[in-house]
């Protein structure tokens, strides 16, 4: 039932998609060496930039202005890059656009979506699906892991990064955490400083654990969508850390070496949040492609 309800949310969300627009837009491709930057954080939690109206991103591929839209996260990540084209991948765009007031993040997803498909021809739909997924379930009943804890309520949450810089790279220093090391910003996993070399480190506070395990999938590489049935309710604050396999395609940089004596993916998980995986099949909601093209002239 839950997959139904989730599937009807997406469908109601793409449908209100084709009212918002964004005023004034330029799609240009690039072809510089130049690092990629935008001026809000474009994942799927709500970290955000007050910004007038403007959405500007520049050097993204358009895998990446396709998972800002549509607000994708681990488990969708690996149904929808197997279909699209590889230049969706390795060609690089500069998007400029502007829109009437101070639009949220998600009402800017929504102005995406019109964008993409009238620059780029892009068409989609949902299917559900019957595929193996890693559930998560709590190691032992009833309590997490020591790196997880609920989010206390009525606590400060700041969701708006102080500066556009900061929003880019969704890097905090270790200056902007809070009391047991979480990020400072809330409702989005943050990347942060690990505690040594060849580690990756991530965290985030007011999140539910279906947003910790499907935004995960990604970086834990396993082959499978990972779903929450730990049965816990409300929202948690978490910070996990482990080390990446060699050839992972969350390493970092291509000579990242892994520490060998940091945790695996499952060991940190287990350790660090109280948390196992356990094979099962599961239902999903999963964004289908049907037309895709390079962009049109602006």
């Amino acid at each position: 039932m839950s997959s139904l309800r989730a599937a009807l949310a997406m469908a109601l969300f793409a449908g209100a998609a084709g009212a918002q627009t964004f005023d004034v837009a330029s799609v240009k491709p690039n072809k510089s060496a130049n690092p990629s930057h935008s001026n809000f954080p474009m994942g799927p939690g709500d970290v955000y930039v007050p910004n007038g109206g403007l959405f500007s991103a520049t050097n993204f591929p358009l895998a990446t202005y396709i998972f800002f839209a549509y607000k994708i996260q681990g488990n969708q990540a690996q149904y929808l890059m197997p279909q699209l084209p590889v230049w969706a991948m390795t060609e690089r765009f500069d998007i400029q656009a502007r829109a009437e007031g101070n639009p949220s993040k998600d009402q800017m997803r929504l102005m995406m979506r019109s964008l993409l498909a009238d620059r780029f021809q892009l068409a989609t739909h949902h299917e559900i699906r019957e595929v193996p997924v890693l559930t998560w379930i709590l190691s032992k009943p009833g309590r997490t892991g020591p790196q997880l804890q609920p989010h206390p309520k009525g606590s400060d949450c700041p969701t708006e990064a102080a500066s556009a810089a900061l929003a880019s790279a969704e890097t905090p220093s270790p200056s902007q955490t809070v009391a047991g090391g979480f990020p400072a910003l809330c409702n989005g996993i943050l990347a942060m400083p690990p505690s040594a070399p060849g580690r990756l480190r991530a965290g985030a506070r007011n999140v539910t654990i279906g947003f910790i395990a499907d935004t995960v999938s990604g970086a834990a590489s396993l082959g499978r969508p990972m779903v929450d049935q730990t049965g816990l309710s409300g929202t948690f604050d978490f910070t996990l850390e482990w080390a990446p396999e060699l050839g992972s395609p969350v390493a970092p940089v291509a000579d990242f070496q892994p520490d060998p004596s940091g945790p695996s993916f499952e060991e940190a998980l287990r350790e660090q949040l109280g948390i196992k995986l356990q094979s099962r099949k599961g239902s999903m909601s999963v964004l289908v492609v049907d037309r895709v093209e390079r962009p049109s002239e602006n």
